[in-house]
């Protein structure tokens, strides 16, 4: 008798530990829900103080309650930039409401000189995953009117994109650029390739990206500037952060998006050469710092806000151990003063440059950790970001960036990308999974999710 009662008793409390976890989970997911509805409502009030006082304008300035343009004349950055946004948080009314406003007042036949990387990924982007979201080929035609307009970019000796381009005229100017913005273009017009059936999209956007890692260092690195008329570097300075990082980011995702080999190829000659060269064992911690693209030295260790994509891009790639250890000093930063800085000296833990941007890259690694590892643990990690997010940035009338993370001061200023990017990234980190199927898209640089159709 008794030998049977052990398995018996076994059993039981096998059962019983499954239906606490069950439980648990439950509570976990009830939890994570009211936090997506309070992301969600956060959201509405930036977007609804865009739309009473910046409405058909680039850009709210939250602070003075006032409309901005980029470029003197309204692109309709922040409704092309928040439309996805609107669509994944059933937001039907509003969403309906932006995209009447684009295909009634979207115009791109004006006499101006933009930047092609920014419109590229902000508006290109914006339209392109929302066409696929909706189905509405009305978005789909600006789009092609777009690209045909930016087309002239790359008529550069070395085929690598000049910085601006006049939309009207074609002309070009600004010829001493970065690997970002020359290698940021491939998903968005290989994108518009495919839906359009146009190569010369795919072929430029792609020939910017070969050329760029063409003149790599015999090391394996890249510079952070680079003159397209005579593909020389004008500077050597090698890192993750801005002016390099979606370079790197794009060289895996346009395998993943396309299944075009080159770049993976490229990606695997590349990313030795960072986890050699870049990285940085400081108290335990890991931080990606600066090095010489020809010695491999360390130039400097700082490290910042747009680092801080980095854990995401290793966990997409299959680092998982690295992503992990890049992203505990991601949240070290964003701790030593309630909100992260644009950009730290890990070295000495000061605060190099004190502003906070309103930035999305540590919430989108947040969530790629998230997805790829099930662990609470970056939820938490989320819910305080968020918190902090909302106690520091919030204002009567929207959302604004941080002066000054230590003393908090805000300044005017609430860029696209917080409804493109930073809310999104946050909602997606607690929404139920089906809200989107990360597994089906690929995120640009902007976080536009963009369909995995071929």
């Amino acid at each position: 008798m008794p030998a049977r009662i052990a398995p018996i008793a076994f059993l039981l409390a096998a059962v019983a530990a499954f239906a606490t976890h069950g439980c648990g989970r439950s509570r976990q997911d009830e939890h994570a829900r009211q936090i997506a509805a309070r992301v969600r409502t956060e959201f509405l009030h930036a977007w609804n103080n865009y739309g009473r006082y910046a409405w058909g304008h680039d850009v709210l300035r939250p602070l003075s309650k006032t409309a901005h343009d980029w470029y003197g004349q309204s692109l309709l950055m922040t409704p092309v930039d928040a439309l996805d946004t609107l669509v994944l948080m059933r937001l039907d009314a509003e969403a309906a409401r932006a995209r009447s406003l684009i295909v009634s007042d979207l115009s791109f036949d004006r006499d101006i000189y933009v930047k092609n990387f920014e419109i590229t990924i902000r508006l290109l982007g914006g339209l392109l995953s929302s066409y696929q979201l909706t189905g509405d080929k009305r978005l789909l035609s600006l789009a092609e009117d777009l690209g045909n307009r930016l087309l002239p970019v790359f008529n550069s000796p070395t085929g690598l994109p000049y910085v601006y381009v006049n939309l009207h005229t074609g002309q070009t100017r600004d010829a001493v650029t970065n690997p970002a913005e020359t290698g940021t273009l491939l998903l968005e017009f290989g994108t518009l390739s495919k839906l359009t059936g146009r190569p010369v999209f795919y072929e430029k956007a792609k020939r910017a990206l070969v050329e760029t890692f063409k003149r790599r260092s015999p090391l394996g690195l890249v510079g952070e500037s680079i003159n397209v008329e005579t593909g020389v570097w004008t500077s050597t300075d090698s890192h993750i952060s801005g002016g390099i990082d979606s370079y790197y980011e794009y060289l895996w995702k346009c395998w993943l998006l396309f299944g075009d080999k080159d770049c993976r190829d490229m990606w695997d000659a590349s990313i030795p050469a960072v986890n050699k060269y870049l990285p940085d064992e400081i108290g335990g911690g890991l931080w990606h710092g600066h090095a010489d693209m020809q010695t491999g030295k360390r130039t400097k260790t700082i490290y910042g806000a747009l680092d801080a994509f980095f854990p995401g891009l290793l966990a997409l790639s299959g680092d998982l151990k690295r992503a992990r250890r890049l992203q505990a000093s991601s949240f070290k930063m964003w701790k030593l003063h309630g909100i992260e800085p644009e950009t730290l000296d890990y070295k000495t833990m000061r605060v190099v440059a004190r502003s906070y941007r309103l930035r999305p890259e540590i919430v989108e690694s947040t969530y790629y950790l998230y997805h790829y590892t099930d662990d609470p643990d970056y939820r938490r990690m989320g819910e305080k970001m968020f918190d902090d997010f909302v106690k520091y940035c919030r204002t009567e009338a929207g959302y604004a960036a941080l002066a000054d993370v230590i003393s908090k001061q805000q300044r005017d200023e609430m860029e696209s990308f917080v409804l493109a990017e930073t809310f999104k990234y946050f909602y997606l980190l607690f929404a139920p999974p089906e809200t989107l199927q990360f597994d089906k898209v690929i995120f640009n640089t902007e976080a536009h999710p963009l369909r995995r159709m071929w």
